[in-house]
């Protein structure tokens, strides 16, 4: 699988962690920075991993910020990507299995590498089930996004 990833300064070093992990795992990684731990602001790592997922150039994201937080909203401001930041391995799975998640968001400062290495790995090997249930359920979160992003508001 092609995986794109991505972090602030505070999720460098887990970054650079998990795209080997990926590596040894058998997936190609397509690194989008950043490149250190010197200050750098998280809604455009966010935006990267994001274009890359809406765009096809990779099948899923992981991006890691200090907490997770910051990223998982600015990521889910772009059309097309269903982020979720997961601290556990069920809801690492079962976003992807029930809700089509592709992109895994990671708290550096929440979490430890092992952990982080297992949550990643239960999301990779993670698919969308299909389930009538879980495919209406992601059509309504697509109507809310396509009604929001035109600007109209929801009743």
């Amino acid at each position: 699988m092609r995986v794109a990833f991505a972090a602030d300064h505070a999720g460098f070093s887990l970054k650079q962690n998990l795209a080997a992990y990926a590596r040894e795992l058998g997936h190609e990684v397509l690194d989008l920075g950043t490149d250190s731990d010197a200050p750098v602001d998280y809604p455009d790592f966010a935006a990267a991993v994001g274009r890359a997922v809406v765009d096809g150039r990779v099948e899923r994201g992981v991006l890691i910020c200090g907490s997770g937080v910051g990223a998982s909203v600015a990521a889910n401001k772009i059309f097309g990507v269903r982020a979720g930041l997961c601290h556990d391995t069920y809801s690492a799975h079962q976003g992807v299995e029930h809700d089509d998640m592709n992109v895994l968001v990671l708290g550096a400062r929440v979490i430890g590498p092992e952990l982080a290495r297992e949550l990643m790995q239960a999301y990779l090997n993670a698919r969308f089930s299909g389930a009538e249930r879980h495919v209406r359920r992601l059509e309504k979160v697509e109507r809310l996004e396509k009604t929001f992003a035109t600007g109209n508001k929801a009743s």
